[in-house]
């Protein structure tokens, strides 16, 4: 059976064989890419390495959602110029430790990439994630910037609140993608989790999407499927979002989720702020269009 980023990946294809101008499709039909039984992995420790080890484990471990050979991406949060205690972007031991277990899942090749906000470089040092990656010392392994000719322009018919944008197409073409965020406050979308980290994979004026953010996450994420999202809340920015940089908006909790189910992994992230799933737009939108699950009753705690 074809799965959706098979579909990408030919759909892609097609294009580039096709006449000059043409531009790959997506049907957004309401969907779902959960299974029958969905699982969300929650685990707490102050050792971070061990905790991701933990929660990654709950789930069956990596070799479920990463197979020998195969190219895996990895999206954190790096959009700021922010040192880790300021909980802006993902603990760099978080990404560091996703790489290694995706190696040790014979993945021959991870990527890990984001679009930043503020200065690129500056972003990625300042988060700890270039050290980070660097004291790995595998070159299989690549912290790499975003290359603004790597973009590919699609239609998305039935979209909500998009009609064409551009995917950063080695997002698209990957074989798995990992969705690793940080748990923030957002000023504009209240909290940004998993949905709205896959912001980071797609060109444009990213700004204008933020009058119907709701709508657009859940077009986005209806194109980019994250096979796992494991949220980061070793801390919490809990107001002054996203970029914070005050110590005083800062809560240590400790604490990862994961699942296969990113609007299980969103639903879950949000009760850490006090709030219902229900009352965040994102998380209701990606519900409705399948993307989830976002009534925790439903879900399997493992």
């Amino acid at each position: 059976m074809l799965n959706r980023r098979d579909f990408i990946r030919r759909s892609l294809q097609a294009a580039s064989l096709s006449a000059i101008g043409s531009l790959p499709v997506f049907d957004l039909v309401p969907q779902s890419f959960a299974a029958d039984a969905v699982e969300l992995a929650v685990r707490t420790g102050s050792d971070i390495p061990a905790l991701v080890r933990e929660t990654v484990a709950a789930l069956g471990g990596m070799s479920r959602f990463v197979k020998a050979g195969e190219t895996v991406v990895l999206k954190p949060n790096i959009g700021w110029d922010r040192t880790v205690e300021l909980a802006a972007n993902t603990h760099p031991q978080v990404v560091a430790t996703v790489a290694l277990l995706c190696l040790e899942a014979k993945a021959a090749r991870v990527r890990i990439f984001d679009r930043t906000c503020n200065d690129p470089r500056r972003c990625y040092v300042q988060s700890g994630i270039a050290a980070a990656i660097e004291a790995l010392d595998d070159k299989r392994v690549e912290l790499e910037h975003i290359d603004r000719r790597g973009y590919q322009e699609i239609l998305l018919k039935n979209g909500v609140a998009l009609k064409k944008w551009e995917f950063y197409k080695p997002a698209l073409t990957a074989d798995r993608l990992i969705n690793l965020p940080i748990a923030k406050d957002h000023s504009i979308s209240v909290l940004t989790l998993g949905m709205k980290n896959i912001m980071g994979v797609i060109g444009g004026n990213r700004g204008v999407l933020h009058r119907n953010i709701d709508e657009a996450l859940a077009d986005i994420n209806s194109v980019i499927h994250s096979d796992l999202t494991i949220i980061d809340a070793t801390r919490i920015l809990t107001a002054n979002g996203p970029q914070g940089g005050s110590l005083d908006d800062v809560k240590r909790l400790d604490t990862l989720i994961a699942s296969a189910d990113i609007v299980a992994a969103d639903s879950y992230a949000a009760t850490l702020f006090g709030f219902r799933p229900e009352q965040i737009p994102t998380i209701v939108a990606g519900a409705k269009r399948g993307l989830g699950v976002m009534d925790l009753s439903k879900v399997k705690k493992v």
